[in-house]
């Protein structure tokens, strides 16, 4: 019998002074040992799956591995270019020290050569090409992917003729991923580039879905839930594809404590170490995407601390409340939110796939239109197809979640909720397919300020029609005409101000975080093609 080969991995996944989980998917069942400790993968779908959490490692080391398979090395590959994959714990006097990479919606597939020309190549693949020259002191903390991992909608040439040999692609639905197995090669597809792969191995990563993960404008409405309910093929799509999320994406986010106590796993353990857990996985899929009574059945957003700062990100899809009101997260889960925002930190980053402010034209649309579509009527109607036709639903599309963050944030950088204000406080999102920072101010008072810090496309690109639209909605003729427009449709003035202090910047990106104790600076790099790095300090504003 032939050696048990590793699919995909190793990832990285969470790290902390002590302790790290590394992820591997291999093609059959077997033992999985990394620095002494061991895994047995469980199956699923066909599909093999290895989590190795290793412990007893020393705080501030970085430290090379292996990854073996039943005693057999299968990892780093022999034909490798790159550095010996590395795990570096963090210190115990780390402090707020953190290097964090972040971006949104890689798209697998190479873009056209015209297109590439404009907006630049795959800007982690070039980040990783780069890193790989640098000395491992320089590598960066945390690698945080907020979204769009995958396009379960948008496939590539090579997963549609993947799928034609599979189905009748003529059937919807069509050349979009049908099931659990269909989106296994999507992951397989992504993250088996050699740049990707080994940055993936030596980065702690964390990740959260946005709505390609499964389909566009996923749960934009309860009216879009309903319609996507009645089509024939959408149980199998979205089962699949939370499944699929579980396995490669939101286990490795949990801590070793986490992991020890999930249930769900030790019951997938149980099953899959010598059967098949698909049917356990999938009852639980099922009823992550089930609302009850304004409540989901569980909770995607975690928590990371890194030192001194603190990493809380949010899920902005499949947490929505739909049914008896419309809310980004359930009031529980905003709860939760607000506990893992107390205690004492340096700084504060939210991860949210969707930026919590946009262009203010944009914002009072998007605030205007669920107006519209609270009403009902024919005017309802007509504002929801609005609404779904050019994807109003962001933060500002679930205005009373809006507020409820924005008095939270407020809370935070006044000290409220903290033994003293923290140093800084920004909100992390991607999806819009450009890059910008804003920072924004509650009243007249130099702190808080909090910044939105935005970073999308990482290898993907823009119609030109929502690129001038974008451009134009930060302009302050179009937003004094159009917040007009929504103080005369109901809409309430915004509790705050926001000024654009670079951007928006439609290039292939990916955003470089520096925190040094007070010192905070975003850098937005990309491949060569699309010109230098912008980097914008953001210093602290002392509490008054």
């Amino acid at each position: 019998m032939t050696e048990p080969r590793l699919m995909l991995g190793p990832v990285l996944r969470h790290v902390d002074e002590t302790s790290a989980t590394v992820w591997v998917e291999t093609d059959r069942a077997c033992v999985v040992e990394i620095l002494g400790s061991t895994s047995r993968t469980f199956q699923v779908g066909g599909h093999h799956y290895g989590l190795v959490v290793i412990t007893g490692l020393t705080p501030g080391e970085s430290r090379s591995y292996t990854v073996s398979l039943d005693g057999h090395m299968v990892w780093p590959l022999s034909d490798s270019p790159f550095p010996a994959s590395r795990i570096r714990t963090y210190a115990v006097d780390q402090g707020a020290r953190l290097r964090m990479v972040f971006g949104s919606c890689r798209f697998a597939s190479p873009l056209t050569s015209r297109r590439r020309r404009r907006v630049g190549g795959d800007a982690l693949n070039a980040y990783a090409e780069r890193m790989a020259e640098q000395p491992d002191s320089e590598w960066p903390d945390v690698l945080l992917l907020l979204g769009d991992q995958v396009y379960a909608d948008e496939t590539s040439p090579h997963i549609r003729r993947w799928i034609k040999r599979r189905r009748d692609t003529r059937k919807p639905p069509g050349i979009g991923v049908a099931d659990f197995e269909e989106c296994t090669q999507l992951y397989l597809e992504t993250w088996s580039d050699p740049e990707i792969r080994w940055l993936m191995s030596t980065v702690s990563t964390s990740m959260i879905f946005d709505d390609h993960d499964v389909i566009d404008d996923w749960n934009t409405s309860a009216a879009w839930r309903r319609a996507m309910a009645r089509r024939p093929w959408w149980r199998e799509r979205i089962r699949g594809s939370l499944m699929a999320y579980w396995l490669y994406q939101h286990l490795g986010n949990l801590t070793p404590g986490e992991l020890a106590g999930h249930e769900l796993l030790a019951e997938v353990r149980r099953v899959g170490e010598t059967g098949d857990a698909y049917d356990v996985l999938g009852d639980f899929a099922d009823k992550a995407d089930a609302e009850v009574d304004g409540v989901k059945y569980t909770r995607w957003s975690y928590r990371r601390d890194v030192g001194s700062v603190r990493l809380v990100v949010i899920d902005t899809r499949c947490g929505r409340i739909l049914g008896t009101e419309r809310l980004m997260v359930s009031d529980a889960e905003f709860d939760w939110i607000e506990d893992a925002t107390r205690g004492d930190y340096e700084h504060l980053l939210i991860g949210s796939s969707l930026p919590w402010l946009l262009p203010h034209a944009v914002h009072e649309v998007e605030s205007l239109n669920e107006r519209a579509c609270d009403r009902g009527g024919i005017r309802g109607w007509l504002a929801e197809r609005v609404r779904q036709a050019i994807d109003l639903e962001h933060w500002a599309a679930f205005r009373s979640s809006f507020d409820r963050l924005t008095n939270l944030l407020y809370a935070i950088g006044s000290g409220e909720r903290t033994p003293e204000p923290p140093a800084t406080v920004s909100v992390l999102s991607g999806d819009v397919h450009h890059s910008y920072i804003a920072e924004a101010h509650f009243d007249e008072r130099e702190w808080p300020k909090v910044w939105q810090v935005t970073c999308s496309p990482v290898h993907n690109t823009i119609p030109w029609v929502a690129e001038l639209a974008f451009r134009v909605t930060w302009s302050s003729a179009v937003t004094r005409l159009v917040s007009w427009w929504a103080r005369r449709g109901g809409v309430g003035p915004r509790p705050l101000w926001w000024w654009k202090l670079s951007g928006p910047d439609f290039r292939n990106r990916v955003a470089v975080l520096d925190i040094a104790d007070h010192d905070y600076t975003v850098t937005f790099e990309s491949d060569a093609q699309a010109g230098e790095p912008l980097i914008v300090p953001l210093a602290r504003v002392p509490a008054p």
